[in-house]
């Protein structure tokens, strides 16, 4: 047992449930109003399937768009696969949770983005979370939580 509560895994793990839930949902009821995401994932993901033309068009990370058309969303606990169309051309994609890098719903301005602790320079349980909504005043413009490093709290 360990000494510490890994508070930055447990915040990435509740975060990739919520998209996971979110998915979900789109899944059984399709897509609400406005809603629309742009999740961008490493494309060099061990458990990433795309097609070889597009992990060698895309060969760090991807955006891809669930908005107008999709098809054959299918959620599972790992990751979520799912057929978009590129350029009048079907292509099914599976993408790990693991990979996502950023969630946005800019329909609501609400984003999530995972940094790896390489990105941010820190250890795995030191690893900055951004989470971005809209303000409770009802600003239109997208906030930054503050991103504090989990040493201010360590004795």
């Amino acid at each position: 047992m360990s000494d510490t509560i890994d508070y930055g895994n447990l915040m990435h793990q509740a975060m990739r449930s919520l998209i996971r839930s979110v998915l979900e949902r789109i899944a059984k009821d399709g897509l609400p109003g406005e809603h629309h995401f742009f999740i961008t994932f490493d494309t060099m993901h061990p458990d990433v399937e795309i097609a070889d033309w597009l992990s060698d068009r895309y060969p760090g990370e991807m955006t891809v768009v669930i908005q107008h058309w999709f098809s054959n969303l299918e959620v599972t606990d790992e990751g979520f696969s799912i057929t978009l169309n590129f350029g009048d051309s079907p292509e099914p994609l599976y993408i790990p949770y693991d990979s996502i890098k950023t969630f946005v719903d800019p329909s609501v301005e609400f984003g999530l983005r995972f940094e790896t602790p390489e990105e941010a320079g820190v250890d795995d349980e030191e690893a900055p979370i951004d989470v971005m909504a809209e303000d409770q005043d009802g600003d239109q413009q997208p906030k930054q939580a503050e991103v504090v490093s989990l040493d201010k709290f360590r004795k």
